[in-house]
């Protein structure tokens, strides 16, 4: 029985779809004006595991993740670099999917452009002024009036009266109320706009997703997903849009994936501990990068730093040893089985990755003590579920190439075997050292020498 943590309600529930076997999931994306960071690692992951489980788990999935292909900080670097906006976004676009495919990232089955939803988005904004939810301001641009909407802020707990007693806010005399925002810009000179009944202009950034996940889910959904920076105001005002527009609930259950940390402080620009997953991939394999996301629960904040790569890239290499030798037997998973009904009990209760990690930990030492094929064959099973050890154990183990420097490492254990099978146990630790200094590890087993990287 899957439970899933709903942050609107603050706490678990059992996961009921609105249409029997079929979930539709809308999960916030990404803005592209540059290369994806390890905060959107995260959100990318994190997704694709639940994606996963839930079709693992017999629903039929319509999962939904959109792309924000107009924005200021895109237009701004489209004027900087002076090349059109589309060009940019395409470059971005075409980047942030190869960061996905590397990181073993299940596309979405629609992954719609806000661009392309201009057109809606002028439809619901016109809606929500017939109805009395949004006005034209004297400089054009179109606000949300945030107090014709009951409770608002009950997704994130921030009130209307909470907000004016504690937070600052510009002020704008455009605007009713302070907190009002924006639903249509009107056009700047040197800006990409759109014809509107306001003139021309471009949409604000909360209506789009409202917009998307209307056309492509309907008004009313199972899962809204995103990172947790996007509560409030982003999903908040999403909520105001779409249920004042539709009349109904727009989302049963809301999940937010935790913050990212770098050494236990916020990931910034401005503190100079900004990490793309480009950057990062210079340094450790793309697995290990997802193996370190799935060791959290999704919801704790997630700590970056080398020392916690390291430690991912050697616990992903003890389940690669675990199945080294493996026979692929292609059984398919008894689910009553003690280790896969933990491994399931883990992602039913709310997703918890980090669990699932440990139940194949104890698989792989099993595996390791008994050179059991079928439970090789389970750890294998039940890792490509949550989308690990896809890769040949050679191949990770060792690396493309057999080759290091101006040594040949196989040409070397056999001199070693050579020199022990003539009882020149020197000769056969100078070797064995020599490649230890070059980051390879021998292994002799009952079939012979192995060796892997460090």
């Amino acid at each position: 029985m899957l439970k899933i943590f709903n942050s609107f309600s603050k706490k678990k529930e059992v996961f009921k779809p609105i249409k029997s076997n079929e979930v539709r999931m809308y999960v916030c994306g990404m803005t592209v004006y540059d290369y994806c960071h390890l905060g959107h690692a995260r959100v990318l992951v994190v997704f694709d595991l639940i994606n996963r489980w839930l079709k693992e788990s017999e629903f039929k999935v319509l999962y939904v993740r959109n792309i924000t292909d107009v924005d200021d900080k895109i237009i701004a670097k489209s004027i900087d670099q002076n090349i059109p906006m589309h060009e940019l976004t395409t470059k971005y676009i075409d980047a942030m999917n190869q960061d996905a495919i590397s990181l073993g990232v299940i596309s979405p089955d629609i992954e719609p452009k806000a661009t392309d939803h201009i057109d809606g988005m002028i439809k619901m904004i016109k809606l929500l002024i017939d109805k009395g939810f949004a006005y034209l301001g004297d400089n054009n641009d179109v606000y949300y009036s945030v107090s014709k909407f009951k409770n608002y802020g009950k997704l994130s707990g921030k009130l209307l009266d909470d907000l004016r007693a504690g937070d600052r806010v510009v002020i704008d005399n455009n605007k009713e109320n302070a907190f009002d925002f924006v639903l249509w810009k009107s056009a700047k000179d040197n800006e990409p706009s759109w014809e509107s009944p306001w003139g021309k202009g471009r949409p604000g950034w909360h209506i789009e997703c409202s917009v998307m996940s209307n056309k492509l889910l309907g008004s009313h959904f199972d899962i809204h997903g995103g990172g947790q920076d996007l509560q409030f105001p982003h999903h908040e005002n999403e909520i105001a849009q779409s249920e004042a527009a539709n009349d109904c609930k727009m989302a049963n259950y809301w999940i937010h994936n935790g913050f990212v940390k770098v050494d236990d402080e916020k990931m910034s620009k401005s503190l100079g501990n900004f990490f793309t997953i480009r950057s990062i991939l210079e340094h450790f394999e793309p697995e290990v990068i997802r193996f370190f996301i799935l060791k959290a629960h999704y919801r704790s904040p997630l700590n970056y730093s080398d020392k916690h790569l390291e430690e991912s890239r050697q616990g992903l290499t003890r389940l690669y040893l675990a199945i080294r030798n493996i026979i692929d037997n292609k059984k398919s998973i008894d689910w009553k089985s003690s280790y896969a009904k933990r491994f399931k009990e883990a992602l039913d209760d709310d997703f918890n990755s980090a669990e699932a990690l440990a139940v194949l930990y104890e698989l792989a030492n099993k595996a390791n003590k008994n050179k059991n094929n079928d439970d090789q064959n389970l750890l294998l099973r039940l890792a490509n579920i949550i989308g690990i050890l896809n890769q040949d154990p050679e191949i990770f183990l060792k690396g493309e190439k057999k080759e290091t420097n101006d040594f040949d490492i196989d040409e070397l254990i056999l001199k070693r075997v050579a020199a022990k099978k003539n009882k020149d146990f020197a000769e056969a630790d100078k070797i064995r050292i020599f490649l230890e200094s070059h980051d390879i590890l021998l292994e002799d087993t009952s079939s012979g020498t192995i060796w892997r990287k460090k």
